[in-house]
């Protein structure tokens, strides 16, 4: 375990992890990572050893990385816990050390991390067509209300009708690359906003349609998110009060922990990437969480009510397909939308069945082993249009059949984090449409959950 190259420095540090000695090229790195003399050491890669090693009482070696400006530093560290006649701290020995300027990520990483971020933190996301029409649009931001409802009411209609866009005021028509990036302005906010808008399809951008995102300069002042003195009082509401509270500062930790963890930031050592990658699946479960306490708290209201329309189950399928294809691949299955006619007209609200099928498709691409498939299948029968969702796993044991829909329930088939939430409140949307959603366990072939709505034949 020797170092590979002459000690350069030695250094010693106390029971608290702090550095009282150091020789330099490790002093002055120390310094300006922000430490001093004696103080907690500064290099967090070499915090880490350190920690390790007196916890352990072991004598631990290996290679740390460390910012130092713009340049990225690598050393070889040999850390030795104090015992005899100690105080509990370690004596550090630093050798092959190098010093090398730090990567510039590329466009396309800086693009991705631009719109990672942005995706994390939008306060309103939309679905929209290839001529930019609306076809979907979310947000629960007290001061975007005014915006979704005009949007939803006028699905096919170009978003930009609904904003203020002073950087273009004089140019139309405006093409998507005009409008990324551009800053806007929503009636009835007070805050401004950015616009985000990603094309969707290859190899020419936009060709299967975009989606939109609107990120707001700043928090939502708190005497916005409470209720006004003239309203009426009413039982404090999840969704109402706390889920535009939450969402933000948790879609902020969890876009900074990405960024952390893909290392676009910088180098850093494997460990520290793995952490950042726990807290950012961790602030995913959360923000999931609080969407699905949300929406409980919507569809359990007495005063709940859908807006159906004709739509084509189809076309919500290939969508859906679209969506989540990326997240499919990563986990090794594929998607398969099986032979079936061109349209399935349908009765039902178009963002309310997308989100169902978003549900059952996840569903199915968290449980589904690696290498299997599974298959979508829309048709009408009869008087109904129906959309089924078939995986390959282990399907849903026998006894667990009638109570997959239970609230907290997590499908019978072991603990993935989720909620428990997303069929309860599924079927609840279904029912709300005129439809049902059922499941069946297919023989050999893992579990399948069919949607099922009146047809607009």
């Amino acid at each position: 375990m020797g170092l590979p190259k002459p000690v350069l420095a030695r250094a010693i540090t106390d029971a608290d992890d702090r550095l009282i000695e150091a020789d330099e090229p490790l002093a002055g790195l120390h310094r300006r990572c922000g430490g001093e003399l004696p103080g907690t050491v500064a290099v967090p890669a070499l915090l880490e050893l350190v920690r390790k090693s007196r916890r352990m009482g072991l004598r631990l070696a290996r290679t740390i990385e460390a910012l130092d400006g713009d340049d990225t530093v690598r050393a070889w560290v040999e850390i030795d816990p104090v015992r005899e006649g100690g105080d509990g701290g370690c004596s550090i020995a630093v050798g092959a050390w190098s010093s090398s300027p730090r990567p510039t990520p590329s466009e396309d990483e800086a693009a991705d991390l631009r719109i990672a971020v942005d995706r994390a933190v939008a306060e309103l996301t939309a679905r929209l067509a290839p001529d930019q029409g609306i076809l979907a649009v979310e947000s629960s931001a007290p001061d975007l209300q005014a915006l979704v409802r005009k949007m939803r009411e006028n699905p096919g209609s170009t978003w930009t009708q609904f904003v203020e866009l002073p950087e273009l005021a004089h140019r139309q028509p405006l093409h998507w690359r005009l409008l990324d990036g551009t800053q806007c302005v929503i009636p009835g906010s007070t805050r401004n906003w950015t616009v985000t808008l990603i094309p969707l399809g290859r190899p020419d951008p936009g060709s299967t349609g975009f989606e939109l995102l609107l990120v707001a300069d700043s928090p939502l002042p708190p005497q916005h998110l409470t209720q006004s003195s003239d309203e009426a009082p009413s039982t404090p509401s999840f969704g109402r009060e706390l889920t535009p509270i939450l969402r933000q500062p948790v879609a902020r930790i969890i876009a900074n922990a990405e960024t952390i963890s893909s290392r676009l930031a910088g180098p850093l050592a494997e460990e520290y990437s793995a952490y950042a990658a726990d807290i950012a699946a961790a602030g995913q479960h959360l923000l999931s969480l609080i969407e699905d306490l949300s929406d409980l708290e919507v569809v359990e209201a007495e005063n709940f009510r859908t807006a159906p329309d004709r739509i084509d189950l189809a076309d919500v399928a290939r969508r859906a397909i679209g969506i989540l294809g990326v997240r499919a691949r990563e986990r090794g299955t594929s998607l398969h939308l099986a032979p079936s006619d061109d349209v399935v007209p349908a009765i039902g609200e178009f963002r309310r069945v997308l989100q169902i099928m978003l549900n059952l498709i996840g569903n199915a691409i968290a449980y589904a082993p690696a290498g299997s498939s599974i298959v979508i299948a829309v048709a009408n029968q009869g008087s109904a249009a129906i959309a089924t969702v078939a995986d390959e796993g282990s399907g849903i044991p026998a006894d667990k059949l009638d109570s997959v829909f239970d609230k907290f329930e997590r499908l019978g088939r072991g603990g993935d984090g989720g909620s428990g939430l997303g069929l309860y409140i599924s079927r609840r949307l279904a029912r709300a449409m005129g439809g049902d959603l059922t499941v069946s366990n297919v023989t050999g072939s893992g579990a399948r959950f069919t949607l099922e709505l009146p047809t607009a034949d």
